[in-house]
């Protein structure tokens, strides 16, 4: 029997990662979200994987373009965060209104100034539950490693305290 939900939000709620915005764009309308569920998969070939909820309107864009970027935000990106996490109202092209966006490889917008930008390519999309497991093969990287990370735990965003050299 799984554990009830409530609880595995709770449990969830207390691991702390960083904050990103997941950007597609489909027949030249922009769309993406916040999320927090991006991980690493593979160095050789370079693949992440993002988790996205099937009911995010950037979800079907995500699979019919079959590409996306994960932008990497910085401490000062909290409201660009909440814009695209839906706190503040915008939704569709309309969150693309704040930040410089540009393209690098896939055509899939990339943040001017996020800490650091994965451009991807669908390599497979995984159902899981309400979500679903997107896989891309990173086609190219930016990063400003000098900028402070922007994080999310137990739902608030947060600083990495600077650690001695």
């Amino acid at each position: 029997m799984p554990a009830p939900p409530d609880l595995f939000v709770a449990g969830m709620r207390l691991h702390a990662a960083g904050v990103t915005v997941v950007a597609t764009s489909f027949e030249g309308r922009p769309s993406g979200l916040t999320a927090t569920a991006v991980c690493s998969v593979s160095a050789e070939p370079p693949q992440l994987l993002v988790c996205v909820h099937r009911a995010a309107e950037a979800n079907e864009p995500i699979r019919r373009s079959r590409l996306f970027s994960v932008n990497v935000l910085a401490a000062g990106q909290r409201r660009l965060a909440d814009r695209f996490a839906g706190r503040l109202g915008h939704s569709g092209p309309a969150r693309f209104e704040e930040g410089r966006w540009t393209r690098l490889v896939t055509g899939a917008p990339v943040l001017e100034g996020a800490r650091a930008v994965f451009d991807c390519t669908l390599v497979t999309a995984i159902e899981a539950g309400t979500h679903t497991i997107f896989v891309g093969l990173v086609e190219a990287v930016a990063m400003l490693p000098e900028l402070a990370p922007l994080v999310y735990h137990e739902g608030e965003y947060g600083l990495v305290a600077q650690l001695p050299s």
